[in-house]
């Protein structure tokens, strides 16, 4: 009986406990539901078409409009050299001489020798009228004569080889001046002054300048990227690119695509191009290299800022928008990627709300409070992608 008093003693004070304990669970839940159901006030931007310059870079390759090997085409000592490596020079400018004594004495002797089939031809024709006379008369029979005519076509055909050789001779004494084959720059000279030249030693080049081509590679699909804006921008200043120097300083000139290889490689799946550039005071060398940026104009390109993207597993997400205002984590791939945007290929389409600041506070299924923002920077005209 005492047992049972003292716990209706304390009854009361346990159904206390009990409601308080219940009333604090039903006040955190009700506190988790208010929170849940805040709407949190998120910076969002529409995606919306605009025109936008895309830059690609490529390695490029610096070549001489004209670049010209300069061979000896005879045998013999180089006696003189008139030039210096680096030197300015003329078309027809004598740049080395080989020595041409055994080349002169071949001269004379093929002068002298065609000389003498002249003479020999006289003599052959002469004999020719002093026995048609006999024939006329009828002291010799007619086969002398025909014998005399063909002494005289013998002598004529020797007198063409004795010209012919005289002509070969005059090429090779006329081959130990060698000479510029266009204005130009002249490059390495290997040899010096005293040297024995054998036929085909190479000499040194000549490189024109004035004006350079620049070759660069280009992957199928920036190939067709390129066809495609070249003929929406036709008319325009189509196939202009820009060069950096090796110290990534910008060339002065600009250049134009003039040229394209027929075929892709097969190895690499790329084309070549080819850019002309004028080189005003003779900046760009022969082989030296640089960086070619071609631009592109896009007229309906979607772009997304960098800090609305987030990466899982090589993949990139943004947080969408829809129409309850509820977040919801979307995969895109992107075509382009660059300092603060992303060019968008596929994934999202005109006219989706994104988040633009605080996705690291987000989750799928957040609902949110958008704020509509206009366009984030200018930045979003140009946009750079190097290779």
């Amino acid at each position: 009986m005492n047992a049972l008093k003292k716990i209706d003693s304390y009854l009361p004070l346990l159904l206390t406990v009990l409601i308080l304990g219940c009333t604090a669970n039903s006040k955190e839940n009700s506190e988790k539901g208010a929170s849940k159901s805040i709407l949190k006030e998120i910076p969002v931007i529409e995606l919306a078409p605009q025109k936008t310059n895309l830059h690609r870079e490529y390695v490029g390759n610096i070549n001489a409009i004209r670049n010209v090997e300069i061979y000896a085409r005879v045998k013999g000592y180089l006696e003189e050299i008139y030039v210096d490596e680096g030197q300015e020079v003329r078309k027809g400018q004598i740049l080395f001489r080989i020595n041409d004594e055994e080349y002169q004495a071949e001269l004379a002797k093929a002068k002298a020798n065609l000389q003498s089939a002249i003479a020999d031809a006289k003599a052959a024709q002469l004999e020719v009228s002093r026995i048609k006379l006999l024939v006329d008369k009828k002291i010799i029979s007619k086969i002398e004569w025909e014998v005399a005519e063909t002494r005289v076509l013998a002598a004529k055909a020797k007198i063409e080889e004795a010209r012919s050789a005289q002509t070969n001779a005059t090429i090779h004494v006329a081959r130990t001046r060698i000479r510029a084959p266009f204005n130009g720059v002249i490059n390495r000279i290997p040899y010096k002054a005293g040297s024995l030249i054998d036929e085909g030693t190479h000499l040194t080049s000549v490189s024109d300048t004035r004006q350079v081509y620049v070759y660069f590679n280009v992957s199928e699909n920036e190939y067709l990227e390129y066809i495609k804006a070249q003929k929406l921008n036709e008319g325009g200043q189509s196939g202009i690119v820009e060069l950096n120097l090796a110290d990534g300083s910008p060339f002065s000139e600009k250049g134009r695509i003039q040229t394209m290889e027929g075929e892709f490689d097969a190895g690499t799946g790329s084309i070549a191009f080819r850019a002309q550039f004028s080189n005003p005071g003779q900046l760009l060398k022969h082989g030296s290299s640089g960086t070619v940026r071609l631009t592109n104009s896009i007229d309906d390109a979607l772009l997304v800022p960098q800090k609305a993207v987030f990466e899982i597993q090589d993949k990139s997400y943004v947080y969408l928008v829809d129409k309850n205002n509820e977040v919801k984590m979307t995969s895109f791939v992107p075509k382009a990627r660059f300092a603060d945007f992303y060019l968008i290929q596929s994934g999202l389409k005109e006219g989706d709300k994104i988040v633009y600041e605080g996705i690291q506070a987000l989750k799928d299924g957040v609902k949110i409070s958008p704020r509509v923002i206009a366009e984030v920077g200018t930045a979003q005209a140009e946009v750079v992608v190097d290779k």
